[in-house]
C-alpha cells in the first residue's frame, strides 16, 4: 500500500495546473448511457473514481478508451442493466447510472453504494423522484431494483433537501422521459450546471440552468447525439492548492482554474488576510505573515463547500486566534481532527462544530487518511509541520486528486510516494 512522506516547512513557488473536475466528470460519464454515438470528453482527471465508473460501464457493455486526459466512450452497445456490488461498493457516485439506465431500458438493478465514510448520504430522494416519474422501485438483497416498462414520464419534483447526485440523476432520467419534469430545490453546483449545458447542447430543452428551479422537456426515449466537450476545472483541487499557499506562507499560482466557482473559498482566505491576483486563466495567492482566524459554516453551493472544510481546519491551526468551523451537511466529517491533534493541533469538537485555537506549532507524525478531503488536510498540515509526516491510506486521496505529489513537487514541496 502506498503512503506519502512529507518533509515540512518548505517554501512553495510556481504554478500548478488544475485538472478537470472529478465531480463534473462522473455524471457526464454516466450521461453517456443516453448517447447513441461515441462521445469524447476532454480534460478528464486521472483519478481512481473515474476509472471505477468506466469499469462499471465496461461491465454493462460499453467500450471506452482513456488516454492522456481524453475519454472516448461508446455506450450504445450496453446490454446489461445490473450495476454489481463489487464495483459500486467503492464509490457512491455509481448511483448516477440509475437514472440513465432506467430512462433508456425501462429497468435496472443498481447495488446500494459505498464510498467515503463521512456520514449518511441516503439515496431516498433519488428514489422518491423516480417513483414520481412512474418507476416502481424496491430494495432487495442490497440492490435498488427499478422498473418503468412504459417509460418514465415528466413530474413535479420537490427535493426536501438539496442533493447534487439526486439532481443529476433526475435530470438525466428526465431527458428521455415523456413530457416535462420540474425540479424544485435543485442543486446549483457548477458540476450540475455543466451536465445540464451538455444535455441542452445535445437537443434537450432545459430551462433554469444554474437556478433552484429546473424544467426539462423529455424526448420520449430517443437517444441523444452528444458532441465533444471539455470538463470544467476542479474547484476543490484549486481551493486545496490555494490553501497550500496560505498555510506555507508562499506565493503560489494555479492555472486553468475558474475563479467564479471559488468565490466563497477566496472570500474566506481574504478574511484571513490573504490577497489575490486574478486573471482569466490564473489565480495567484499572495499570503500574509499574520493569518487571522475565521468562522465558517458549510453550505450548498454557492455557500462554502463541505469539500473544503477539512483543508480550512488544517489552515486554521496556523491562524492567530480562535477559528470556529461548523459542518452543516455531513454528521461524520471531522475524522481528520484526531489525526491533526496527533501533529499538535489544538482543536476541540462539540457535535458538528470544530473550534481551532492557533497559532500552533505542528510536528511531523504518522497519520492516517480517513476520507478523500481529510487526506488533503493532512498533506497541508505536513507541508507546514516540523520534521517528517507520513500520510497513510492515501487510496482515499487517489480517488479525487490527480498526481498531487507531482504537482506539489513541481512548486518546491518535499513530498514523495513510497510503499509501506
Amino acid at each position: 500500500m502506498d503512503f506519502l512522506r512529507i518533509l515540512g516547512q518548505q517554501k512553495l513557488d510556481g504554478t500548478i495546473k488544475i485538472s478537470g473536475a472529478k465531480n463534473a466528470s462522473l455524471p457526464l460519464i454516466a450521461m453517456s448511457i443516453l448517447a447513441k454515438n461515441r462521445i469524447t470528453m476532454k480534460n478528464v482527471p486521472h483519478v481512481a473514481d473515474i476509472k471505477t465508473l468506466l469499469k462499471l460501464l465496461g461491465n454493462l457493455g460499453a467500450t471506452y478508451s482513456f488516454e492522456d486526459e481524453t475519454i472516448q466512450i461508446d455506450a450504445s452497445s450496453i446490454e446489461k442493466t445490473t450495476a454489481t456490488y463489487d464495483i459500486v461498493k467503492t464509490m457512491r457516485a455509481s448511483i448516477l447510472v440509475l437514472g440513465p439506465l432506467l430512462a433508456r431500458f425501462g429497468h435496472c438493478e443498481v447495488s446500494l453504494p459505498g464510498g467515503c465514510a463521512i456520514g449518511q448520504r441516503p439515496i431516498d430522494l433519488h428514489l422518491k423522484a423516480l417513483e414520481l416519474m412512474g418507476a416502481t422501485i424496491e430494495i432487495k438483497a442490497g440492490y435498488v431494483k427499478a422498473s418503468a416498462p412504459q417509460g418514465l414520464k415528466g413530474a413535479h419534483i420537490i427535493f426536501d433537501k438539496i442533493t447534487v447526485t439526486g439532481t443529476a440523476n433526475v435530470v438525466m432520467a428526465a431527458a428521455l422521459a415523456k413530457g416535462e419534469t420540474q425540479i424544485v430545490n435543485a442543486a446549483k453546483e457548477p458540476e450540475v450546471v455543466q451536465l445540464c449545458e451538455v444535455l441542452q447542447k445535445s437537443g434537450v430543452e432545459i430551462e433554469g440552468i444554474g437556478t433552484a428551479m429546473l424544467r426539462i422537456k423529455g424526448n420520449g426515449g430517443e437517444l441523444l447525439h452528444i458532441d465533444p466537450f471539455t470538463i470544467i476545472p476542479d474547484r476543490i483541487e484549486a481551493g486545496t492548492y490555494l490553501c497550500a499557499g496560505a498555510i506555507t506562507n508562499s506565493r503560489l499560482s494555479i492555472s486553468f482554474a475558474d475563479a467564479s466557482h471559488l468565490e466563497s473559498v477566496i472570500a474566506k482566505l481574504e478574511e484571513m488576510g490573504c490577497c489575490f491576483e486574478i486573471t482569466q486563466y490564473t489565480i495567484t495567492i499572495v499570503p500574509t505573515e499574520n493569518l487571522r482566524p475565521v468562522r465558517i459554516v458549510t453550505q450548498e453551493y454557492p455557500g462554502f463547500p463541505t469539500d473544503m472544510q477539512a483543508q480550512f481546519v488544517a489552515l486554521a491551526t496556523q491562524a492567530n486566534g480562535v477559528s470556529v468551523i461548523e459542518e452543516k451537511l455531513f454528521e461524520n466529517r471531522f475524522m481528520h481532527v484526531s489525526e491533526l491533534q496527533r501533529m499538535g493541533a489544538s482543536i476541540t469538537l462539540n457535535g458538528n462544530v470544530a473550534t481551532v485555537t492557533g497559532k500552533t506549532k505542528l510536528s511531523g507524525a504518522d497519520v492516517m487518511a480517513t476520507d478523500l478531503r481529510a487526506s488533503s488536510a493532512l498533506v497541508l498540515a505536513g507541508l507546514v509541520a516540523e520534521g517528517k509526516t507520513d500520510v497513510h491510506r492515501i487510496y482515499h486521496l487517489d480517488r479525487g486528486y490527480d498526481n498531487l505529489e507531482g504537482k506539489l513537487q513541481s512548486v518546491g514541496a518535499k513530498i514523495e510516494r513510497l510503499k509501506e
